[in-house]
């Protein structure tokens, strides 16, 4: 094991390559080279060295530095451009004109036998490709750190989709007077219609104690940390946010110059010895408020109230941005053919159980699959509409195609989507619920817990597994956790049901149908509540009122029959499932 510490600090990354380097080569390699040398030598090296950084190391047709400053980066770069722009004598008649693009952006970064690395020195090398001929393209934290310190003037770009880098960033630009803008090497999206992103600002301190302070910024950074474990949607790196510490600053700029469309903010309070925190979600865009919640705790249970309010935000946030996006999807770009967008259309076919919607929804997914093959989130979401055909009881036609289909999906999806806790989630429970390979699939929901024991769906796929494969307690638990956790976001119905159905499982039908009712008003088009409330009413002797919830089943899900849903259901225990079946037939449902 190796012992020495790594050296890992903020610093300013600083990535410049050649224009037209290659064509340059296959003209005039000699003289080409002649000039890179030169160049280097005599404007590069000396531009660095004056402006107090480090040459990291050169690279063909580029060069790597880092500076303790952004100051001194952008006007290391100013000094590079303007000395090519003219600001110097030009170059000897004849010999090859050595023009820079240059990316800077701030980030930690670890240094390591002379050599620097880090997703900051990745997105610095990702920004110098947007940059024009003879330009400079920053980062939004190093224009931040740069606002009346330099004397040049940069545009906003807006946010882009860098190669590589899961949240979009986003950058202002600077060119020399007379340069054509940069024809950019990804996409700029606006805030409007980017890949969804989260920006966690620091909390305001409202009393003032550094002890508050401290405390405030732990919590803050312990919902970063939390929330970069769901891939749904990117979260800006703490460093970025935290610039605004302190500031008091207008959500939609923020959401603007951070490239990100959800906020969270909030506050710290402390009267005595009582703390109350507040947060809320505000969309970027609009300004709405998504969401607001405050917590009471002591100041002498100071870990435990952290730990509680990380918890509770962080499996709120997710499920009210998942919400937000479908919305959005659904009100602003119903035609489009991007397969974010795609999958935005066709999640609510996913807590649904309506055969059309089920159909509708597929369609979707295959044309977002089709368009990113390898893309776990849609595939794994195929996977669950796929599991709904095969365990619901519908009536289809093709079901060993579907099979076999929903087993590609399965694992493309775990090979793409290795620690997504998601994809394990949604690909374990299929695994036991459609292909019957419970240990397997009993794993992946395990891992899945492992990997965000926040995820509300994640929850609700360990809840499942453990009903129809192991300990009726853990199911419970896993279901209780999730209730209390988010009572009424996305899904809840799930959780719902399964307290229903454990219930049945156990005897006690009274208890099942408490569940189930509730089940019905966080989702009145599900089938399993259905069967819930069907067979608690059926056992409890309330046979009108069981034949009155069985034809809304049949009104939902037309000709499902006993046979189809026991088929459907592969319950380790097939006694956990019997109970409701036996509810079923004394309700009138047909056998076959």
């Amino acid at each position: 094991m190796r012992d020495d510490p790594i050296d890992r600090r903020l610093a300013a990354v600083l990535a410049a390559d050649v224009v037209g380097y290659s064509r340059m080569m296959a003209a005039d390699e000699a003289a080409t080279l002649g000039a890179l040398k030169r160049h280097r030598q005599t404007v590069l090296e000396p531009a660095i060295a004056r402006h107090k950084g480090r040459l990291v190391k050169l690279m063909g047709d580029g060069a790597l530095a880092c500076f303790d400053s952004a100051v001194d980066a952008v006007e290391c770069a100013l000094f590079l451009q303007m000395s090519a722009a003219g600001d110097r004598p030009a170059p000897e008649a004849g010999r090859p004109q050595i023009v820079l693009r240059i990316g800077i952006n701030i980030g930690d970064i670890r240094f390591d036998g002379g050599d620097i690395y880090g997703d900051g020195v990745n997105i610095a090398a990702r920004l110098e490709a947007l940059a024009a001929p003879g330009g400079i393209c920053i980062s939004a934290i190093v224009r931040e750190s740069i606002v009346g310190r330099v004397d040049a003037v940069f545009e906003d770009g807006g946010a882009a989709q860098l190669k590589n880098i899961d949240r979009p960033i986003h950058i202002w630009t600077w060119r020399p007077a007379g340069a054509v803008a940069a024809r950019p090497a990804a996409p700029l999206k606006g805030i409007e219609n980017m890949w969804p992103s989260l920006a966690v600002l620091p909390f305001q301190n409202i009393g003032g104690d550094i002890e508050q302070e401290y405390f405030a910024d732990g919590v803050v950074e312990d919902i970063i940390t939390a929330l970069s474990r769901f891939r749904s949607f990117a979260v800006i790196a703490r460093n970025s946010s935290f610039v605004y510490k302190g500031r008091a600053a207008d959500v939609r700029a923020v959401a603007r110059e951070l490239g990100v469309r959800y906020v969270l903010e909030g506050s710290i309070r402390r009267a005595a010895a009582r703390l109350r925190i507040t947060a809320q979600l505000v969309d970027g865009v609009s300004g709405a408020h998504l969401w607001a919640e405050h917590y009471d705790g002591s100041a002498q249970e100071v870990f435990d109230f952290q730990d509680r309010i990380t918890e509770s935000v962080v499996s709120i946030v997710e499920p009210h941005i998942k919400s937000a996006e479908v919305a959005r999807s659904r009100r602003e770009r119903p035609e489009s053919l991007e397969a974010y967008d795609l999958y935005l259309q066709a999640m609510g076919s996913f807590y649904s159980s309506e055969p059309g919607r089920n159909a509708a929804g597929f369609a979707l997914i295959e044309k977002a699959v089709a368009l990113e093959p390898a893309n776990a989130l849609y595939l794994s979401c195929g996977v669950m509409l796929l599991m709904q055909r095969a365990t619901l009881g519908w009536k289809r036609q093709g079901a060993a195609a579907e099979r076999a289909q929903c087993a590609d999906y399965i694992e493309r999806a775990l090979s793409s989507g290795r620690g997504d806790a998601a994809v394990a989630g949604i690909c374990g429970n299929t695994l036991i619920q459609t292909f019957r390979e419970y240990d397997r699939g009993f794993e992946l929901t395990r891992q899945a817990v492992t990997l965000n024991p926040n995820n509300l769906d994640v929850l609700n796929f360990a809840g499942v597994a453990s009903l129809l494969c192991d300990s009726l307690d853990d199911a419970v638990s896993y279901f209780l956790r999730a209730e209390r956790l988010s009572p009424n976001g996305l899904g809840a119905h799930w959780n719902l049901t399964g307290l229903a159905h454990v219930e049945l499982a156990r005897g006690n039908p009274r208890q099942a149908l408490a569940w189930a009712t509730k089940s019905m008003a966080a989702n009145a088009v599900y089938g399993p509540c259905f069967w819930m409330l069907i067979a608690a009413n059926a056992q409890l002797g309330r046979l009108e009122e069981a034949r009155r919830h069985l034809a809304g089943l049949l009104a939902i899900s037309p000709g499902v029959t006993v046979s189809a849903i026991r088929a459907g259901q592969a319950a380790r225990f097939p006694e956990r499932i019997e109970p409701i079946l036996q509810g079923l037939r004394m309700a009138g449902m047909a056998e076959a």
